[in-house]
């Protein structure tokens, strides 16, 4: 039996490739090099060392986890509709993981000397990880009703 694979990338494809590729750059960039951001995270000088460490240790996890999603998403070959599902679960870990840090006692969103930033109500990195966890959720809907 033939089967012929489309040069087309699918939507839901399309969707984490895109989710993967912010994943991938996206904590380096606004913790890192983004002035503003980087002097909330690596750059705040009030920050003790070893919060650095576990920012810097979120950031290369983050890019780890983006660059494995995209080498599944990117391979040739196999079951289109599991390489999408096991993308979006690698995928959903960091962002899964920021919203559950909230509910640990002692921790914030932000230092109190960032207060205020909020779009729609939502600090940006709430917001952000909302969108990319709803654009996930489309993907694996949207894979789940394509035939292989």
């Amino acid at each position: 039996m033939t089967t012929t694979v489309s040069r087309t990338p699918s939507a839901p494809r399309v969707l984490a490739v895109l989710v993967a590729v912010i994943t991938a750059f996206g904590a380096l960039l606004a913790d890192f090099v983004i002035p503003a951001g980087a002097a909330q995270h690596l750059r705040n000088d009030a920050w003790p060392p070893h919060a650095k460490f576990h920012d810097a240790q979120y950031i290369a996890m983050s890019m780890l986890l983006g660059v494995l999603a995209l080498t599944v998403l990117l391979r040739r070959g196999g079951a289109t509709r599991s390489r999408v599902w096991t993308a979006c679960a690698i995928l959903a870990t960091p962002w899964l993981g920021l919203l559950a840090a909230l509910v640990f006692p002692g921790t914030a969103i932000h230092d109190p000397e960032f207060a205020g930033t909020t779009i729609v109500g939502l600090h940006p990195q709430v917001l952000l990880a909302v969108i990319l966890l709803a654009l996930l959720t489309v993907a694996v809907a949207l894979t789940a009703r394509r035939r292989d």
